[in-house]
Formats: structure tokens, C-alpha cells, sequence
């Protein structure tokens, strides 16, 4: 399967300002791209790219003032399968984990691990430990968590989540992420591409998604909180602990967002 990647972003600049943009397909899947992912500035000016603590590829570049255009298009192939499970993935003892991995069991900016901890145990002590029990809170959030796009709110965290029960994407993820910590599984975001591929089309427009990883076994497994069903065609961009470490992009200054749309479509391929 071929898949269609790309966006135009569009900011109004009233004073110069310095951006950091995560705009680019995550290095793991760079073997897979068939054209290149570059992200395009206009007004052109240098860029400098650069991999962020988490491995993600960054680009940072100053803007002058008026309107300043982010565009990216590029192609990549996919098996076209859905995401993998492994029913049998275990647990790991944190004494045995990979150091790397650590951090993704502690607090971050909007998983609040010490304060749901003991809702977690609550909830999920019982569970068979593994993919049983990272099953289950998925099912548990996406059933007692009410989605809309007027819930939105910069600074909603995981327990503001689990106590309004209402929320957007990446929320559904950050309290999700925060049980599965809470639980000594490493947990951490990931943001990237989901286009409506194999489900019906949403009535919405296309945006960048939020689903979150797992660490059980000897590798991260893909779960998603909000849609709670194995999904085809995700296009990984970044992962960190929270939505904060992968903002799209981030300007050190005033940028007002003025146009913004995504591409993600499979590309239908002719005899």
C-alpha cells in the first residue's frame, strides 16, 4: 500500500520569531519513504535539523514577520496491515527493564502518575498483567470518556480527564498513559498520520492523531485509547512523554495560526 502524506500550515508573524518544527516522518520509518519528506518554508529561509532527546527529527528556523507557510508532501509505502498484537505479551519487572525505558514510567507534564495511582490499582489490580491489562484500560477510557472537539483545552491533564470525563484525542491517551505507568508499564505518546483507511470516512477534517506505545515483552506495542480498534496506515512522526514534548510546531514568540490542513489518503494504485 501507498500512502499520501502532507499538510499547509499558515501563521501570520507580527514580529519575528523563532520556530522548532516536528513535522517529519519518525526515523523508523524512513527505510519505508518512496519520495522525500522535507519541510518546505516559505519565505524560504535556512533551517537546521536536528534529533531531539527522543529521537525525533526536528528543523529550527527565524521568521521575519507576515505570513509564513510550513509545507510538507511526501509518499510511503505500508504493509497495509493493521496494527500488531500479541495477546502473550508479558510484563517486564522494572528491576529488568531497559534503562532507556525508565523515564516512560514517571510523572510528566500531563500524566499525573502519582495522583492516579491509586485509582489504577483500583481499577486494574485484578487484571491478568500484560496485554490483558493494557487492553483493558484502553477499553476503560474509551468507554467512560466522552469525545469532542469543544472539550479542547491546552492545559487539560490526565486527571483533569479522569474527572470531567470528557475530552479529544490526545487526551484519551494521556490518562491512558498514566494508568499504564501507574502500573509500572512503560507508557509513552506518539503523534503522527491516521488516515480513515479500512473505516468509514470521518465527517471531520483531517487532522494529525494521538495514539500512545507500550512497552511488554522486549518492544513498544501500539495502543489507541480513542478508537480502540487495531487501525491501518499509521505514519509515526514523533513519541515522548506527553503531547508536550511533540508539538508539531513551537514558536518562541507571537505566530497566529491562520490555515491548517493534513493529507492522508491511500494512494490507489492502477493496473
Amino acid at each position: 500500500m501507498r500512502i499520501r502524506l502532507g499538510y499547509d500550515i499558515r501563521f501570520d508573524v507580527p514580529v519575528p520569531v523563532t520556530f522548532v518544527a516536528m513535522l517529519q516522518v519518525h526515523p523508523s520509518r524512513l527505510q519505508d519513504l518512496l519520495e522525500p519528506d522535507e519541510l518546505l518554508v516559505s519565505p524560504a529561509m535556512p533551517q537546521e535539523a536536528y534529533l531531539d532527546s527522543f529521537g525525533n527529527r526536528c528543523s529550527r528556523f527565524h521568521v521575519s514577520t507576515g505570513e509564513t507557510k510550513l509545507e510538507g508532501r511526501t509518499l510511503i509505502k505500508d504493509s497495509g496491515c493493521q496494527d500488531p498484537q500479541n495477546l502473550d505479551a508479558m510484563e517486564i519487572p522494572v528491576a529488568e527493564l531497559p534503562p532507556d525505558t525508565l523515564r516512560y514510567l514517571i510523572a510528566s507534564r500531563y500524566c499525573e502518575v502519582d495522583r492516579l495511582s491509586a485509582v489504577a490499582r483500583d481499577l486494574f489490580d485484578d487484571v491478568v498483567p500484560g496485554w490483558s491489562r493494557v487492553q483493558a484500560i484502553c477499553d476503560w477510557v474509551y468507554r467512560k470518556i466522552t469525545f469532542g472537539y469543544s472539550y479542547a483545552r491546552s492545559t487539560k491533564t490526565a486527571l483533569d480527564v479522569f474527572t470531567e470525563r470528557l475530552g479529544v484525542c490526545r487526551d484519551y491517551q494521556h490518562l491512558a498513559i498514566a494508568f499504564c505507568r501507574s502500573l509500572n508499564i512503560p507508557a509513552r505518546y506518539a503523534t503522527g498520520y491516521l488516515g480513515d483507511i479500512g473505516v468509514p470516512a470521518a465527517p471531520t477534517p483531517m487532522d494529525f492523531s494521538a495514539w500512545f506505545e507500550a512497552y511488554l515483552g522486549d518492544r513498544w506495542w501500539t495502543f489507541d485509547a480513542r478508537h480502540n480498534e487495531p487501525r491501518i496506515g499509521r505514519v509515526l512522526m514523533a513519541v515522548g512523554r506527553d503531547a508536550a514534548d511533540v508539538a508539531i510546531t513551537t514558536s518562541f514568540g507571537i505566530a497566529n495560526l491562520k490555515y491548517f490542513q493534513v493529507v492522508t489518503d491511500q494512494v490507489v494504485e492502477h493496473e
